[in-house]
């Protein structure tokens, strides 16, 4: 099982990482990323990897 982390420092509010993984992820009120399942498994895992790889800000870390 991987867990997720964000820089939400890199975050630039892009939404791509909602519109890959709506179950993982979310926006704020500031339309910044919100982590909403830290421990994806499954199809949310691999939803998740492939949100990392298309964040233009490279702010999601998935960790093995």
């Amino acid at each position: 099982m991987a867990r997720i982390t964000v820089d939400t420092g890199k975050c630039i509010g892009s939404a791509q990482c909602v519109l890959a993984a709506p179950d993982v992820f979310d926006q704020d009120d500031d339309g910044f990323v919100m982590v909403l399942d830290d421990n994806p498994s499954g199809e949310a895992e691999t939803t998740a990897r492939t949100a990392r790889g298309i964040c233009p800000a490279q702010a999601i870390t998935v960790h093995d």
